[in-house]
């Protein structure tokens, strides 16, 4: 069985007893409880797989360190143990044949600055540059005497750089390389294995962690790389540049490709069907309303929006 097509019902379930099991008030009751729920069926049993392979995707840190880290966060965020059972079932709901949000390695989850799904987050450094942080991302701000340094962990950052009296280098680090500012604005994008760069001002230098072979971009410019090797450079439209100001504009754009830029600001599974992946679309798209931008989809293409949940939908061809 697929996880993607587990009922999302039973991934509460199994993240439900996953937080109960890691709370430290598990009693041997609660343990039989969990195997015998556990072997109610195949789809049960994979749920539970699922559940606990979560724990391994907080870059492979001990288990108890893990979850001691996601009750961390939730205490800081204020959420009650249903809200952290909630999030954590949307985790579990991500399956690979689904368009989803990435699960948040632990790091993010202690991250000097992150954001939720759907949420932006505008911050002013300590040398007066402005960093806007997008959907579901998170940074870690290091300036000291010798450089001005954000990490980004996960997701996607604009950065206006202010002039530094000290001539500090504006250094953006992800992990699959840097980015360096020559008096610039620019976007830092890091997905999976691959980081981008797309300057909008000013000029760029990347740096791909294990290649230690520079690459300088232009305004107009945007650069896609690994650990050890570049993508091929693309020019790109940079007034189509517009997810800060909460908008999607698409040109010519695959459907399923749109998707799945809806789905990064959007809790759950938005999943395209592949009889309709290839239509092409444009227009403009409202990130803060991706109901609507759906909406608007189903109006004017021959599409049909099948919702399991709420947080579970499915675009498909009309019938």
């Amino acid at each position: 069985m697929n996880s993607s097509m587990i009922n999302p019902q039973i991934l509460g379930e199994a993240a439900d007893w996953l937080v109960q099991l890691h709370s430290g008030a598990a009693t041997p009751s609660d343990r039989q409880a969990i195997e015998q729920w556990r072997r109610r069926s195949a789809e049960h049993a994979q749920a539970w797989q699922r559940a606990e392979a979560l724990l391994g995707d907080f870059r492979s840190v001990p288990a108890n360190l893990a979850i001691k880290t996601l009750q961390r966060a939730s205490r800081k965020d204020g959420l009650s143990r249903r809200q952290t059972i909630t999030r954590l079932g949307l985790f579990l709901m991500a399956g690979p044949l689904g368009i989803a949000s990435q699960h948040l390695p632990w790091q993010q989850w202690t991250a000097d600055q992150r954001t939720a799904v759907g949420e932006q987050k505008n911050l002013k450094l300590p040398d007066g540059s402005q960093l806007l942080l997008n959907t579901d991302s998170a940074v870690d701000i290091a300036f000291n005497l010798r450089e001005r340094r954000v990490m980004l962990l996960n997701g996607e950052v604009l950065i206006s750089t202010a002039t530094d009296p000290g001539a500090r280098p504006f250094i953006v680090e992800t992990p699959q390389g840097i980015a360096r500012a020559l008096g610039t604005r620019f976007c830092v994008r890091t997905e999976g294995s691959r980081s981008q760069v797309s300057v909008l001002e000013g000029q760029v230098v990347v740096t791909p962690q294990v290649l230690q072979q520079s690459t300088t971009l232009n305004a107009g410019e945007r650069q896609s790389f690994k650990l050890s090797r570049f993508d091929v450079a693309e020019s790109f439209d940079v007034a189509a540049v517009s997810w800060d100001k909460g908008m999607l504009l698409a040109n010519n754009m695959r459907l399923d490709a749109l998707l799945g830029e809806l789905s990064r600001y959007r809790p759950g599974v938005l999943r395209c069907h592949p009889d309709v992946a290839a239509l092409r679309v444009s227009g403009a798209f409202s990130l803060r309303d991706t109901d609507a931008s759906l909406r608007l989809l189903s109006d004017t293409l021959p599409l049909n929006i099948s919702r399991l949940t709420r947080y579970w939908l499915s675009v498909e061809p009309r019938v």
